[in-house]
């Protein structure tokens, strides 16, 4: 079948999947969301460093970056603001790379999706200096 505008904006086309999280509590679960394509653009800005021609990827806090966006409650919506990368980020490393590995793949967001994104920011090499 081939869609309309409408029926692609209205489409309800978001992933879920619900995490055991044993660390966080006896039988402690969490529910994950897929990124949207604009929460996935913020993902991978916020990892993503540009010093002068030079871009690199900055982990400090990306699994709780990526958990921050993703986590959500039964109706969808977040249960975690931007503030709370870092209080996040000091939570248990093995709980929160599950939640992360499952946000990923719900996502589509590989290793090689992020160094393409760095590459996407990467100023074009062919450009060459502006100076003569």
């Amino acid at each position: 079948m081939v869609m309309d505008r409408d029926g692609i904006l209205q489409s309800e086309d978001r992933q879920f999947e619900v995490v055991d999280v044993p660390e966080w509590g006896p039988g402690a679960q969490v529910r994950v969301s897929s990124l949207s394509g604009s929460e996935r653009d913020t993902f991978e800005q916020s990892i993503t460093v540009r010093r002068g021609m030079e871009v690199s990827v900055n982990l400090v806090n990306a699994r709780a970056k990526l958990c921050v966006l993703t986590i959500v409650d039964d109706e969808g919506s977040r249960l975690f603001a931007d503030e709370d990368v870092f209080e996040l980020g000091k939570k248990n490393a093995t709980a929160l790379n599950r939640v992360f590995e499952v946000a990923q793949r719900l996502s589509g967001l590989t290793e090689d999706d992020v160094k393409e994104a760095v590459s996407a920011f990467a100023p074009d090499p062919s450009e060459g200096s502006s100076s003569a």
